[in-house]
């Protein structure tokens, strides 16, 4: 169980616990709910308080963050730790290997995989929370919360850039602002359609090369498939990606998309935190056969 604490300013005295845990840490609605019904979660100064207590400027205010999500099932694989403290983990995601488990596939999911690295390392919970999300096929930096409390601040406050290889010849910037939709809802794929979603995506030329160009990506929006839908929607498909009409090649077997970079203010100590994963070796091969020098441990971003 988590604990962290906070001093009370002079802002927020005089105020009751709950709205100080809301509007100055930042506690969702969810969870203050349940620290209101769990004993031994909140002190004032040392002492059991209850949410509705008042506090003064001064006061020292204490939270154990209650667990209360299920453990998924356990998958011993080995993981490409980034980062990690007592809040974050941060994991390099290979491409194949889908973010959250589902009723058909329970197991053999990178939160199965987090679940049993966080058992293992004695971590009392070993619940697996996920920040957002990469495509089964996408690689590169995955976020994971330790607790809930973390996962809340962090859910939709990454800044996250990725690298994509594209069939065809682009140069310079770009936006592409249309909106997406879900055609078949038994069906994974997606398309551009007025009836869908506002979904925008910046890109940026990095490198040209004789049929294929290399792109920074950023996504305004987070609809599913969003760069990969956009990119084949201004004919320019991500290599390899068939399921939106381009070609797989001796090298890419998979949309050649993956998160280089992720930015984030920690939700604990408010500070600025860079996360960064190179490129996988087959976008590498990709760009090697096509007479591109990578230099060791190059990442673009």
């Amino acid at each position: 169980m988590r604990k962290i604490e906070y001093s009370v300013s002079e802002e927020f005295n005089g105020t009751p616990l709950y709205y100080f845990l809301r509007e100055c840490v930042g506690v969702s609605t969810r969870i203050i709910q349940t620290l209101r019904h769990t004993k031994n979660s909140v002190f004032i100064n040392g002492k059991e308080s209850r949410v509705v207590d008042k506090v003064k400027a001064g006061d020292c205010v204490t939270v154990f963050l209650p667990e209360k999500t299920e453990a998924p099932q356990l998958w011993e694989t080995e993981l490409s730790v980034i980062y990690e403290d007592e809040d974050l983990l941060i994991i390099n995601k290979p491409s194949g290997v889908s973010v959250h488990p589902t009723r058909n596939h329970p197991n053999g999911t990178l939160c199965n995989a987090v679940a049993a690295y966080l058992k293992k390392e004695g971590n009392e919970s070993f619940v697996a929370r996920a920040v957002g999300r990469l495509d089964k096929v996408t690689s590169g930096v995955m976020v994971f919360a330790k607790n809930a409390f973390v996962a809340s601040k962090l859910n939709g406050n990454l800044d996250k850039t990725y690298l994509a290889l594209v069939e065809g010849v682009l140069d310079g910037v770009g936006t592409v602002n249309a909106p997406i939709y879900r055609p078949d809802i038994n069906k994974t794929i997606r398309a551009v359609g007025e009836q869908g979603d506002k979904a925008i995506t910046n890109w940026k030329t990095l490198k040209n090369f004789d049929d294929k160009t290399l792109l920074e990506v950023k996504t305004v929006t987070g609809r599913t498939h969003q760069i990969r839908v956009h990119m084949a929607y201004i004919g320019n498909a991500l290599v390899g990606d068939e399921m939106y009409g381009a070609k797989a090649t001796e090298n890419i077997k998979r949309a050649a998309l993956h998160c280089c970079k992720v930015k984030i203010i920690h939700p604990i100590t408010n500070k600025e935190l860079t996360f960064v994963a190179e490129l996988p070796e087959d976008m590498k091969k990709e760009m090697e056969k096509s007479g591109f020098s990578l230099d060791k441990g190059e990442v673009f971003c």
